[in-house]
């Protein structure tokens, strides 16, 4: 329970002024509320590799105070967001090019997408595992990344 400043008698921790002496209180801070309080490193992991809207996820756990030092989720989200920009980099670039062929070639693009699918599906199992698996090229960028602050 706090006191006044002025007359040190007890006072509620919500009284902007003593009740016996009608001093103003100091202004208490309010707790800073952590909204990842209840998210865990593994949940946080699984987030980031959620087909095309994981890189939300990852963007959010980046920032967050809580997952600043945690070099496993930091990982995962480096990752996640390089899936991401694969996907994005088949789907502008690739995607346009095999639509212009002819109809009877192979079209490369959606195998592209497919793998990029499979791959994300494996990282969330692999990230509800809690393993740190580094995906070829990708990986070691995303390990570089997170290793940086």
């Amino acid at each position: 329970m706090p006191f006044c400043s002025n007359c040190g008698q007890p006072s509620h921790e919500r009284n902007i002024f003593c009740a016996h002496c009608g001093a103003a209180q100091p202004v208490r801070a309010a707790p800073a509320v952590d909204p990842f309080a209840g998210v865990t490193p593994r949940t946080a992991s699984v987030l980031c590799y959620i087909p095309v809207i994981g890189w939300i996820a990852a963007v959010i756990i980046l920032a967050a105070q809580r997952f600043r030092q945690d070099r496993v989720v930091r990982f995962h989200a480096f990752q996640g967001l390089y899936l991401f920009a694969a996907w994005l980099f088949v789907d502008w670039a690739v995607k346009p090019f095999f639509r212009s062929l002819p109809d009877h070639m192979v079209r490369v693009d959606l195998l592209l997408q497919a793998l990029i699918l499979g791959l994300w599906i494996f990282m969330i199992v692999k990230a509800s595992h809690e393993e740190a698996y580094v995906l070829p090229v990708i990986g070691e960028l995303a390990q570089r990344s997170a290793a940086e602050h």
